[in-house]
């Protein structure tokens, strides 16, 4: 069993920044490949970003290349995600995800068996 918790959300203007933090429990954290995902009101919960364990290749959704950036510190069982240049349409509640299935590009939400309760980002123009 792993537990999740998120944090680092808030209210910032449109191209401030942004880091969110997922701290987890358990010791086999880096065994384990971690995501970010994000649901907007009314919306469907999307991918956002992707680190593997072990071998750490990430993943991004095209809307965020560039501007974020996933990376994890296994020392700390934590994820993170740095948020840079941020929009409106970021806007959003983030949630940090694991997935058992180390390895290979597993982007969408029903292939990570556990979840955070989420982290509010609210992006003002």
């Amino acid at each position: 069993q792993v537990q999740l918790v998120e944090s680092g959300g808030g209210l910032v203007q449109a191209g401030g920044s942004l880091r969110l933090s997922c701290a987890a429990s358990g010791r086999t954290f880096s065994s384990y490949a971690m995501g970010w995902f994000r649901q907007a009101p009314g919306k469907e919960r999307e991918f956002v970003a992707r680190i593997n364990g072990r071998n750490p290749i990430t993943y991004y959704a095209d809307s965020v290349k560039g501007r974020f950036a996933i990376s994890r510190d296994d020392a700390k069982n934590t994820v993170y995600l740095q948020m840079n240049n941020l929009k409106p349409e970021d806007t959003a509640l983030y949630y940090c995800a694991a997935d058992q299935a180390n390895g290979g590009t597993r982007l969408k939400v029903g292939q990570y068996d556990y979840w955070g309760q989420g982290t509010q980002v609210t992006v003002s123009s």
